[in-house]
């Protein structure tokens, strides 16, 4: 992939860090978002948007990723905030908290997307910027690797949706269990309205 990181790099930045999140679309779980600094003069040519890859090629590049980092972050944001602040913004939440945590503080941050979310420190929003950037592409394979290890830890505890293959994205699989089990408490209720009716009658099991 093509690596725009180098373009602000010529600029004397030493500190880059890219973000993104994974996890906006599900009907289940939380969203979570990583941050990234890496060296300067780091490259690997299999870093990509995270989408792009499969399982076994995104858990080994966590741990290439993980290794050779200068600094890097994760935050998760929980089913009932995305319910309370809606899904863009708790997006928003999590890749500033991730931001935050980074240590030292980048003096640039490139965020997966069009949006910015601390007038604090210099952003930069790039539009697919996980196919664009290596360090958006970083933190892009983080935020999707902390995140599906999650959704397979909660699937070990409501094994009928299936949240072990799909993520908690609104399959055919888990749409049929939703509807026949019910929501669990880690369903997002906002984002069931179009497929229970009647969301004031939605009761939700487990805990």
């Amino acid at each position: 992939m093509k690596n725009l990181d180098k373009k602000y790099y010529k600029n004397g930045i030493n500190f880059l860090a890219g973000v993104d999140e994974a996890g906006r679309g599900p009907l289940a779980g939380p969203v979570v978002a990583a941050a990234v600094i890496l060296p300067k003069y780091f490259h690997h040519k299999e870093i990509n948007d995270s989408k792009k890859l499969s399982q076994k090629q995104r858990e080994k590049l966590f741990n290439v990723i993980t290794q050779n980092a200068i600094s890097y972050s994760f935050s998760v944001i929980s089913q009932k905030t995305i319910d309370e602040i809606n899904i863009l913004n708790a997006s928003l939440l999590a890749m500033k908290k991730s931001v935050l945590k980074l240590k030292p503080s980048p003096e640039i941050v490139l965020i997966d997307g069009n949006k910015k979310f601390s007038p604090g420190l210099e952003m930069i929003p790039i539009v697919k910027g996980d196919s664009v950037s290596q360090s958006i592409a970083s933190a892009s394979i983080i935020a999707k690797v902390i995140r599906d290890r999650m959704m397979n830890r909660l699937a070990e505890k409501y094994p009928e949706y299936g949240w072990d293959k799909n993520r908690g994205y609104p399959t055919k699989q888990h749409i049929e269990a939703l509807l026949k089990f019910g929501p669990t408490q880690v369903h997002r209720k906002s984002f069931l309205k179009k497929i229970i009716s009647n969301q004031s009658e939605i009761i939700f099991s487990g805990s």
